[in-house]
């Protein structure tokens, strides 16, 4: 059985409660957060968000690389002015390498995959740093504050870098 059933059951049942229709577009906090889309991260519950506070970007690692389009509309569209960046540890971005999953996609899908970079993660810290730096030298990203955590998954602490 699919899961989308138990979706549609518990959309039933949040829309029947819903209550928040008048929230503006732009987000009440004007942040943006970009995290990886691991099922493990709620980054409402960790950061204490409600609808409407913050535009949430999730993606595999919450890289940059994969979010600038995103970046580029919350900033100049919805005016987004501070940027969160939270990787976490246990990731598993770290369990693979470039060529592995490559080779992986040539073998069982029979395709070539040159053209994506998978990005994967050797250490959490440099990933941070790297994904921060690109914002920053980005011509289309704002000057804006950028801070970036270490999401704990065995003890769901963020640790500023």
């Amino acid at each position: 059985m699919s899961v989308t059933a138990d979706f549609e059951a518990a959309n039933q049942q949040y829309a029947a409660q819903f209550t928040k229709a008048d929230l503006p577009m732009p987000p009440g906090r004007k942040v943006l957060i970009l995290t990886c889309m691991d099922a493990r991260l709620d980054p409402a519950r960790m950061l204490g968000l409600s609808e409407g506070d913050a535009h949430v970007i999730r993606n595999g690692g919450g890289r940059v690389a994969d979010a600038l389009r995103s970046v580029i509309i919350s900033q100049q569209l919805l005016g987004t002015r501070e940027i969160v960046l939270i990787h976490h540890t246990d990731c598993g971005m770290m369990t693979f390498s470039e060529e592995g999953l490559r080779s992986k996609i040539r073998t069982e899908l029979n395709q070539s995959a040159d053209h994506f970079a998978f990005l994967p993660i050797r250490d959490l810290r440099r990933s941070l740093a790297d994904d921060k730096a690109l914002l920053q030298k980005s011509e289309f990203v704002l000057d804006v504050p950028i801070t970036t955590y270490i999401y704990d998954v065995k003890t769901g602490a963020i640790n500023k870098v």
